[in-house]
């Protein structure tokens, strides 16, 4: 059933909107995957916090005019599923790379962050990036580690006097 141009117009707009407030998006090539497959890929899109939608590809075009995602508009033909990540810049890589390890009929063809076009060889290094969470981690335990540094400095003064008393006493019981 063709779309009437109204809801053409709905789903460039939606799209758009994803794609202007969105960290990175991938593009993935799905033919010959079944539909429940797809579902519980959508399922885990929807958990992962990933806006997942499959456009026409004229209608993507119109879509990321004027975003930062302009830059994969040359790639796109075929049958695709756009992903979009919008709580961190891995999440659509991580999950369509995830997804494409259990079914080998998803094949990733491109990605883009920040303007940057990424090849599909290349999505994991996307992919691999921190969460939110673990970056405030990392961010913490790099700044934490000098002052547990000092603290054990500070703590091994009287340590070693008291290592040094307890020798001394030692070699007098012993003599």
């Amino acid at each position: 059933m063709a779309l009437t141009r109204q809801e053409k117009e709905a789903v460039v707009a939606e799209v758009a909107d994803i794609a202007s407030s969105a960290h990175s998006a991938v593009m993935a090539e799905y033919r010959g995957i079944s539909v429940t497959d797809l579902t519980e890929l959508r399922a885990q899109a929807r958990n992962s916090g990933v806006y997942l939608r499959v456009v026409k590809n004229s209608l993507a075009k119109r879509a990321v005019q004027g975003t930062e995602f302009e830059c994969m508009q040359e790639g796109m033909s075929g049958p695709l599923i756009f992903a979009f990540s919008q709580e961190d810049p891995g999440s659509a890589a991580r999950l369509l790379r995830d997804f494409a390890k259990e079914n080998d009929k998803l094949v990733i063809t491109m990605a883009a962050v920040g303007g940057q076009k990424i090849e599909a060889g290349d999505i994991g290094k996307l992919a691999n990036l921190p969460t939110r969470d673990e970056a405030i981690s990392l961010l913490m335990s790099v700044m934490q580690a000098p002052i547990v540094k000092f603290a054990r400095t500070l703590n091994e003064v009287p340590g070693k006097l008291v290592r040094t008393v307890e020798a001394v006493r030692l070699s007098k019981d012993a003599s």
